[in-house]
């Protein structure tokens, strides 16, 4: 997984990510919304599981049951970003 602070990878091993688990590199928790697939700022409550509770603070750790580490950070590129790149691959000069 990536951390949503610092943007680096943690190996997890094929552990779970505990209530209070940190990243090794920044302190930040892990067990967090930013950290987790389902977070999304676009959808209700910011995230696609619907039966989740609501969590306000998306960067602390929570006790979601739903929660799974994503792959990439949430902090990370947008779509914005990934289409900008697409588009400036599309129309670069050779």
């Amino acid at each position: 997984m990536q951390c949503f602070s610092c943007h680096k990878e943690i190996a997890l091993g094929g552990n779970r990510v505990g209530r209070r688990d940190d990243c090794p590199h920044c302190g930040r928790d892990l067990h967090c919304c930013f950290n987790c697939i389902f977070y999304d700022p676009k959808v209700y409550n910011e995230c696609r599981e619907l039966q989740a509770d609501r969590v306000l603070e998306k960067e602390k750790s929570n006790f979601c049951d739903y929660f799974s580490p994503s792959e990439k950070s949430a902090m990370g590129s947008t779509a914005v970003d990934d289409a900008k790149k697409k588009l400036e691959e599309l129309f670069k000069k050779k």
